[in-house]
């Protein structure tokens, strides 16, 4: 009888309860693309940090007496046009690369959230803003319209700095233009990559705000911002992460496009953008300043779209299925 019992409650036993995070990266591990992305979103912010100890060199160190040399042992990817060593310029660049891509990914998604949420759930004058925003800021191409902003934005500083040298006698550092750059592209992409994350959690509320557990909150007397905060944003956080991750990889390939129009971060700064524009008239004879550059930036914003590719299967099981 203990026996029968036994296999009885084995057949009738509940099965074990997997919630959907487990799931979704037990199915991230699965996918050899996404563990390359994850490898290369970790080596990113290992450089990142600790660049500066990889190499012996100052990123900004001249040498004109060893200008555009080929790989050796001394520089191992060459040194460009003002005897720079390639390698230790590239390190700094993925820190600048990093910065642009974390600092915009969050400003993008902060505002995305606050202004697709309130117009989703507010809805009326509200999301009508909110989408004639967007649809504006749809309307011009991302690199140009990022690119008048950053002129625009860089002009009105330096006026502000010549009044205060001209008042009090204060002038920019070299490292201090450097802080100013980032925060001209700091703004500027921020302002023009917002709408994509604003549009997609718009979408998500918009399936969302009728469902009972929130009509439940509502009877309750849960605020308008309480149930966003609470129950509408985190029900989203799928499709949110996506676009996050993507979104990382496509500020850095904005920022590197706008320093190679040369109204991104400006030399000493290190970008790979600026490196690959730098270095555009050597092409013929020493190709490598080129490539090298291109091929990490390629590397990198390939690593995150594999990553985001690989999230969107984990977090979307239907949309797997079919």
């Amino acid at each position: 009888m203990t026996a029968e019992a036994n296999t009885q409650h084995e057949l009738f036993a509940m099965p074990e309860q997997r919630s959907l995070w487990q799931d979704a990266l037990e199915q991230l591990m699965r996918n050899r693309l996404a563990i390359f992305g994850v490898f290369v979103a970790l080596l990113l912010v290992f450089v990142s940090i600790f660049g500066p100890w990889l190499s012996p060199y100052d990123y900004t160190q001249q040498n004109l007496f060893r200008i555009n040399e080929g790989p050796s042992v001394d520089h191992w990817l060459g040194t460009d046009g003002l005897g720079r060593d390639m390698l230790t310029r590239i390190l700094h660049g993925a820190r600048t690369a990093f910065l642009v891509g974390l600092i915009v990914t969050i400003g993008t998604t902060v505002l995305g959230v606050v202004l697709g949420a309130a117009g989703a759930f507010l809805g009326g004058w509200v999301d009508a803003a909110v989408m004639r925003m967007a649809d504006i800021t749809m309307a011009f191409p991302d690199i140009l319209l990022a690119a008048f902003i950053s002129v625009v934005f860089r002009e009105k500083v330096l006026e502000l700095q010549l009044q205060m040298q001209e008042q009090y006698g204060w002038t920019l550092s070299e490292s201090n233009r450097v802080y100013l750059d980032y925060l001209v592209i700091f703004g500027a992409l921020t302002l023009v990559q917002w709408y994509g994350k604003a549009r997609l959690v718009r979408g998500q509320i918009l399936s969302l705000r009728e469902k009972e557990f929130i009509e439940a909150e509502r009877a309750l007397g849960a605020s308008n911002w309480t149930i966003i905060l609470h129950h509408l944003v985190p029900n989203s956080l799928g499709p949110l992460i996506v676009s996050i991750t993507v979104g990382f990889g496509g500020a850095m390939l904005s920022e590197a496009s706008l320093s190679f129009l040369g109204v991104g971060i400006q030399p000493p700064g290190a970008s790979w953008g600026e490196m690959i524009s730098d270095s555009l008239g050597q092409w013929r004879f020493n190709p490598h300043l080129v490539l090298m550059p291109g091929i990490v930036l390629a590397i990198v914003v390939l690593g995150f779209n594999f990553l985001g590719d690989g999230l969107n299967d984990a977090l979307n099981p239907e949309q797997r299925r079919r």
